[in-house]
C-alpha cells in the first residue's frame, strides 16, 4: 500500500513531521487489509488491538509505503504485522494487530461484493 504525500499529513510543521495518527492508521488499514486475504472468504473481523512500535519520524513530502501479513488466523482471532517506510533499508514504525473474526454469521449479505466490486469472491 502507498501513502501518497499531502500537507494535510503533517503533524509538526516546524519540522516537517508527519502526524503520528497518520502512521497508526496506515498501519490499522494495511494490517486489516491482510486480513481479508488471510481467510478463506470475507468476513467482518474489527481491529481489537494494535500496537505501534515508533522507530522513526515520517518526513514532509515523501510518499509513506506499508505492507503487512498475516502470522496466524485462529477460529476466533486474526494476528498480522504491519511495516511503514519511506526508505526500505529504514523502517519507520511497526505494528502488531489482531482481529476479531465475526464469522458468517454477523457478516451482512453482500459484505465481499461491496469491499470487492465483484459477485464472487470465493
Amino acid at each position: 500500500m502507498r501513502l501518497p504525500w499531502r500537507d494535510e499529513l503533517l503533524g509538526d510543521t516546524e519540522r516537517g513531521l508527519v502526524h503520528g495518527g497518520v502512521l497508526t492508521m496506515l498501519l490499522d488499514t494495511v494490517c486489516g487489509s491482510a486480513v481479508l486475504c488471510g481467510l478463506p472468504s470475507p468476513e467482518v473481523c474489527p481491529t481489537l488491538d494494535l500496537r505501534v512500535d515508533h522507530y522513526r519520524p515520517a518526513l514532509a513530502g515523501q510518499p509513506i509505503m506499508a505492507e503487512a501479513r498475516v502470522l496466524r488466523v485462529t477460529s476466533a482471532m486474526v494476528f498480522t504485522e504491519g511495516t511503514l517506510w519511506q526508505d526500505p533499508q529504514r523502517p519507520i514504525a511497526r505494528g502488531i494487530g489482531n482481529f476479531v473474526r465475526l464469522g458468517p454469521r454477523n457478516t451482512p449479505p453482500g459484505f465481499a461484493e461491496a469491499l470487492f466490486g465483484e459477485d464472487d469472491h470465493a
